[in-house]
């Protein structure tokens, strides 16, 4: 089992940016692994965020044109670039990983290995 640690995480005004990171021990990413990025508010259901698997990656409508999802295997790694911050994205966000899948699933249920989270607070 892959063990996930974000960071990056912080308080940051409205237009702001942050960068998340994810680390990941235990074993190697593949080309093949899904990384996803998910955040839960509080109150609210976890929701997807931006996925990447092989080089292509995936977005909510959300944050489409402000979030970039990236990875660098040599260092075990995805971050999540964050530009353009609003207060509706003040979540925990979490990172997950899944193997053995060709499409990047925006369920939280089917990824088996998560991080602990980190908090992003935006304030207006």
């Amino acid at each position: 089992q892959v063990q996930l640690v974000e960071s990056g995480g912080g308080l940051v005004q409205a237009g702001g940016s942050l960068r998340l990171s994810c680390a990941a021990s235990g074993r190697t990413f593949s080309n093949y692994t899904t990384m996803g990025w998910f955040r839960q508010a509080p109150g609210k259901e976890r929701e997807f965020v931006a996925g990447i698997r092989a080089g292509v990656s995936n977005y909510a409508d959300s944050v489409k044109g402000r979030f970039t999802i990236s990875t660098e295997n040599a260092k075990n790694t995805v971050y999540l670039q964050m530009n353009s911050l609003r207060p509706e994205d003040t979540a925990v966000y979490y990172c997950a990983a899944r193997d053995g899948s060709i499409t990047i699933s925006a369920t939280p249920g089917v990824y088996p290995s998560w991080g602990q989270g980190t908090q992003v607070t935006v304030s207006s």
